[in-house]
């Protein structure tokens, strides 16, 4: 099937990023963000902002929306089962689902709901988008990497990539999806934990050398139990990971440190959570991962004092 629209449950950085790309492409009417009507009515009066330029993009409740043709779901974990309800009255048999959610989880969830023939496996890698005040800034879109899962109808990815390559939005069709989400996991379980519990940028965890430890010896535990999982995982690429984040904007901010800035709920669980449990499974230890999801919890509990 042809995509003509993309449907977007989520309007932070991860969602505004992509969709102000695809608007800008090929004209605003290609964009539908949907919300719950609590959430409609908290954002509908704001005023968005992309790179500092006002940015209108069509927003609408969810028994006003399009049935989906390409769903994309860029929420954050603790949002999935509410956002896939909102979905559902709009998912049709020939849906194209992509979740931009972090973590190895979610892929799951929404074949769960909707069945595997239309989930095409993907991650958001790359980027610098921060979404701070209402306006969204980044010097570097990245690119979403999408595949194949097992039961992924064949023609799925091809859909999915025609309509990205019209829109502009920068993409990589992997031959292995499976260990792309395990190497952005390793990235996320490293960065993101570490600049939420230190305060830090993407400048401090590449510099300083507290943060620099953390962000690799969380990593490396991923790459024990990845290997654990079946998914081999480099040194070589760790390092890639590593400078990936040295060469991003020095002050930009990963999700869980604007998590910590916003005094959001983070998804630790997706990370550190993850990689604990998949540890205890496999005999493998993981104490850096224990201490990060630790220090999260009580960064979290001290916002509710």
């Amino acid at each position: 099937m042809g995509i003509n629209r993309m449907t977007i449950i989520g309007r932070g950085a991860i969602g505004l990023l992509y969709g102000s790309i695809a608007a800008a492409t090929l004209g605003s009417d290609v964009v539908e963000y949907v919300m719950d009507d609590e959430r409609f009515e908290r954002h509908a009066r704001e005023q968005i902002r992309v790179l500092d330029k006002p940015c209108d993009l069509p927003t609408v409740r969810g028994k006003d929306a399009h049935p989906a043709e390409l769903l994309v779901l860029a929420v954050k974990a603790g949002s999935l089962d509410a956002a896939l309800d909102l979905a559902a009255p709009l998912v049709e048999p020939g849906t194209r689902i992509v979740s931009l959610l972090n973590g190895i989880t979610s892929e799951d969830a929404c074949a769960a709901r909707f069945g595997w023939e239309g989930v095409v496996p993907a991650v958001a890698q790359g980027l610098d988008a921060t979404y701070l005040d209402h306006n969204l800034r980044y010097s570097c879109p990245g690119h979403i990497h999408i595949g194949a899962a097992e039961k992924t109808a064949p023609e799925a990815v091809a859909d999915v990539a025609s309509f990205f390559e019209r829109a502009g939005v920068p993409h990589i069709v992997e031959e292995d999806i499976r260990h792309r989400l395990w190497a952005k996991l390793m990235l996320n379980v490293g960065v993101n934990q570490t600049t939420m519990v230190f305060g830090g940028t993407y400048g401090s965890v590449t510099t300083d050398p507290e943060q620099v430890r953390c962000f690799v010896a969380a990593m490396r535990e991923v790459r024990a139990v990845a290997a654990a999982e079946g998914v081999t995982l480099t040194e070589e690429e760790l390092t890639g990971m590593f400078e990936l984040c040295a060469s991003m904007a020095p002050d930009g901010m990963p999700s869980m440190a604007q998590d910590r800035v916003a005094r959001r709920p983070t998804e630790v669980e997706e990370f550190s959570g993850t990689i604990c449990r998949l540890g205890q499974k496999h005999h493998v230890l993981t104490p850096q991962n224990a201490w990060l999801h630790e220090r999260v919890r009580q960064i979290e509990a001290s916002w509710q004092g």
